[in-house]
């Protein structure tokens, strides 16, 4: 260590807490990356959901195409785990009890052509908001947001037992938010 540092008791504190903020902010940068990976991974698992039930739908496929994307997809990507055949049917569980999750409603091109980009990014104050306008963040859509936060913040295996253990979604929206802690998730009461 530095000699000006060492023999100086207030520069050791100095230094003691300087370390401590660095350790700290480390730390909540490791935090931070884990829950954005984890809520990245929850969206590919309904993206997948919703892209395997709706071309199950169209194109009348059954249970053998999940099988074969299994196969198709640890072939593809070896190193990656979570593709199994159950953990496939869970995706389109997921995606299923939870529709509106993850869609984001589009505008029409004529619908934005009228208005400048800056108008289109930044949100209009409160007493311009016109209550007809679909475009418009909804009391739905707010929750929508908010539940979208929740469950993107909980690891797989506790969707995967909230979907199966709950069938009544606005039951399911409660005991998400009494999961959330000031830290982060509660997970010890799913276990």
């Amino acid at each position: 260590m530095d000699q000006s540092l060492a023999g100086d008791k207030l520069g050791m504190a100095r230094y003691s807490d300087l370390l401590a903020d660095i350790k700290m902010r480390i730390q909540q940068a490791q935090n931070r990356a884990v829950m954005s990976a984890n809520a990245e991974m929850i969206r590919m698992y309904w993206d997948i959901g919703y892209m395997v039930a709706k071309r199950q739908g169209l194109e009348g496929w059954g249970k053998g195409l999940l099988r074969r994307l299994t196969v198709d997809l640890k072939n593809e990507f070896p190193e990656i785990q979570g593709f199994s055949e159950r953990n496939l049917q869970l995706m389109i569980q997921f995606q299923k009890e939870y529709p509106d999750l993850f869609e984001i409603p589009q505008r029409t091109v004529a619908e934005l052509s009228g208005s400048s980009v800056a108008e289109r990014m930044w949100p209009q104050p409160v007493a311009e908001i016109d209550p007809n306008d679909p475009a418009q963040p909804t009391k739905d859509s707010e929750e929508i947001q908010i539940v979208q936060r929740v469950v993107a913040q909980l690891p797989w295996a506790h969707n995967v037992i909230l979907i199966q253990k709950l069938k009544d979604l606005p039951k399911a929206f409660g005991m998400l938010g009494r999961l959330l802690s000031k830290d982060g998730v509660a997970t010890h009461l799913l276990l």
